[in-house]
Formats: C-alpha cells, structure tokens, sequence
C-alpha cells in the first residue's frame, strides 16, 4: 500500500507542496525565521485605506535597518514578549516607513514584520506597514543611504532565492521560475565588483514587480486612516487630498507590483510630496503651516490629527499645530541619530500618550517642570504635550 501511495506522488502531483517548502527554506535562510502560514496567500485584498478606530493603536516611527530598536519599540508598546511573539492581542499597529537604508538588518525588519503581522491576525490584532521616501528610493533604484552591509544582506537574499529557483526548475509541474536577475546590468561603470553584486541583487529585489518589493512592499499603504487619526510619512497637501487617498495607494501598490508602469513625481519624488514633505515637522513650532494642516484635516473626513514619522524629532515624540501634527520620527537607528526607542499609543477614547524606552524621562521631565515655574522661562517648554510614560523594555 505504501509503495503504491509512493508511486503516485510526484512533482506533478505536489507542485504546490513542493513550492512551499522551497520558500519556507529560503526564507529561513535568509531571515532565521519559519513564517506562520499566511491565512489566505493567494486572495487577500489590498487594504483599505479607511478603518474606523480601534480599542488601541500604536504607532512606530522610522525603523531604517535597526532589528534590536525595532524589537525594543514593539516591547515598550506591550506588542511582543521576550522571545519576540506577539502579544498585543488585538491591538492595531501603524508604523510609518522607512524600514530600509541606513542599517543592516533591512531585509530581517520586513521578515520580522510579516511573522507578526500574520501572529496579529490570529489574535486579532492588525499591523499596516506603510510607505517611507526610502522605499520609494529604493524601487527607483536610488541606493544613496544603503550601507555596505545592506548590500551584503541582499547578496545572501539573491543566493539563496537562486538556490530556491533551481530546486523548483527540477520540478516539471511548477513550470520555469522567472530569473530575478532578467536585465539587470552585470557590472556598472566605476563600481567594485563586490559592491556590483550587492546593487544587482538590490535592484532584482526591490525594483517594481521583484520579489521583494512585490511581495512586502506593495502590501505596503501610502496613508492610511484609522478613526479620527491620518497617518502619512511625509504629510499631507490640498493636491493630495484632490487626487484621492484611495487613488495614491493604488497607484503606488501597481507601480510596486509591476502593474503600472510609474507613479507621478507629484506624490512621491519632490519636497512636496506625500513621502517627502516636511511642513508640519519642523523643530520650530512657528515654522509649521498649521493653516494649510488645517485646512487638509478639514477636507478628511473626521479627521483630527495627523501623524507622520520622516524628520527626526531630538527631544522626542511630541505635537503641534495645537495637537493636529503629531511627529513620531525619533531616530532610534543606530544609522540615524541612536535615539531611544519610542511609540505612540492611542486609545479607543482617543487619550494619547507617548511610550519611551528613555531612562532618563522622570529626570528630564522634573527638571522642565522645575524650568517652566521660573519667570521668563516657560516659552522654552512645550505646552500641552502628549502625557509620556518610561517603559522598560
């Protein structure tokens, strides 16, 4: 009985077996991670750009390369414990772009990232992962901010994703797998053959319809509105808001996909772009366009606030704009500025506070405080900031 059941079992019978265990082997070659299985790999929908609030929300900022700061931001945020399993319940997650360039673990976070979203939806919990400059960067094949190491990691990627593309072309009943490396230059003017290799197996990955920026990056959102609350990396304009919300994230999902074959300069390229802008973050409160934030919240539907990562805030999460910009960009790579690791937590009565793995925020806090009772001083400190909570991770 066993030798017949045998006999029947081929390549031809298990194709679909067979290719999950060959990414299941590349991907945990590539990441040290075994994914739990995706609930509906072959039909989910794109996510909607709307959801109504949730009980809890938290929001992380720019992560660029940095997996221990990553780890620790999810760990003050009560979203994993200390073996990294997801733990947040049904808690709803936002982080705001900028996974890759300037660290070393870029391809670990999105790895990393996908374990939890999938561990999340089990316990009914929601991660969305958005759209940074960086990724856009990156699929237009702009490599300005990528570390030496950065390549390295995609090197390995690109070996073992051949590895996995050979064992498949055994097998008849998968077909010929597609070869990541289709047009893609072998060498490039003035460039050191072993940083060549690094940026080819770049460009096979993240450029529009590669495997990685297909299969992470364009289930990424552009904006995303989760109650009264808009998330976005760079900000928001009057023209963005004309063109659609829905309309941005679709034309940057097909762009990513490979289904559009670019996306308009207007909305992701320039200083005024959705990904790049930085009219609501600047240090100095005065030099926000508080009226032109106003005026876009107005036009969203409910919205109240917009939060948006991008420039790196050196005192911390805080807000202005008399609450409607909440900047959440605190440099904790060590690519960045090393800053500690924070999250913004919203609840479902929308009562804001900010988390912080800082030790030194009782200090730092008493001592403001102090400054802000003495006369002529109290313009130094912030005024109605979010209530921030010292967390140890």
């Amino acid at each position: 009985m066993a030798k017949e059941f045998a006999e029947q079992i081929s390549c031809e019978t298990l194709p679909r077996f067979l290719s999950s265990f060959v990414d299941t082997f590349v991907d945990f070659s590539v990441s040290g991670l075994f994914l739990p299985p995706d609930p509906d790999p072959d039909s989910s929908p794109p996510l909607p750009t709307t959801y109504p609030s949730p009980e809890r929300l938290v929001a992380i900022g720019d992560l660029h390369g940095d997996l221990g700061k990553t780890k620790t931001a999810l760990r003050i945020g009560g979203l994993i414990d200390a073996s990294d399993r997801w733990i947040g319940g049904s808690s709803t997650v936002v982080q705001v772009g900028d996974v890759l360039d300037r660290g070393n673990d870029e391809l670990k976070i999105l790895y990393f990232l996908e374990k939890l979203k999938r561990q999340a939806a089990k316990s009914g919990g929601k991660i969305v992962t958005m759209n940074g400059n960086h990724e856009i960067m990156n699929v237009d094949g702009d490599f300005r901010f990528v570390t030496p190491s950065g390549l390295d990691e995609f090197k390995v990627w690109a070996h073992w994703y051949c590895v996995g593309n050979a064992i498949k072309s055994l097998c008849g009943g998968l077909g010929k797998p597609k070869d990541p490396f289709s047009g893609v230059p072998k060498v490039f003017p003035n460039v050191k053959q072993e940083i060549s290799d690094g940026i080819r197996a770049r460009i096979a990955a993240l450029r529009p319809e590669g495997p990685i920026s297909t299969r992470f990056l364009s289930k990424n959102l552009t904006v995303v509105v989760f109650g009264d609350s808009v998330f976005v990396h760079g900000g928001l304009l009057p023209k963005h808001v004309s063109h659609g919300l829905d309309r941005i994230n679709e034309e940057v999902r097909d762009w990513f996909s490979g289904l559009k074959e670019k996306v308009s300069s207007e909305l992701v390229r320039g200083r005024d772009s959705v990904v790049w802008l930085r009219s609501f973050s600047h240090e100095r409160p005065i030099k926000c366009d508080c009226s032109t934030l106003e005026h876009v919240l107005a036009t969203i539907p409910g919205a109240k606030r917009m939060i948006m990562g991008h420039t790196i805030q050196k005192k911390g999460i805080n807000w202005v704009c008399e609450n409607k910009a909440i900047r959440i960009d605190v440099g904790m790579s060590s690519g960045c500025t090393n800053g500690f690791p924070e999250v913004l937590e919203i609840t479902g009565n929308s009562e804001i506070r900010v988390l912080t793995s800082n030790p030194s925020w009782g200090v730092l806090h008493d001592s403001a405080s102090e400054l802000k009772q003495k006369d002529g001083l109290g313009l130094l400190i912030p005024q109605h900031q979010p209530r921030k909570i010292q967390v140890n991770a």
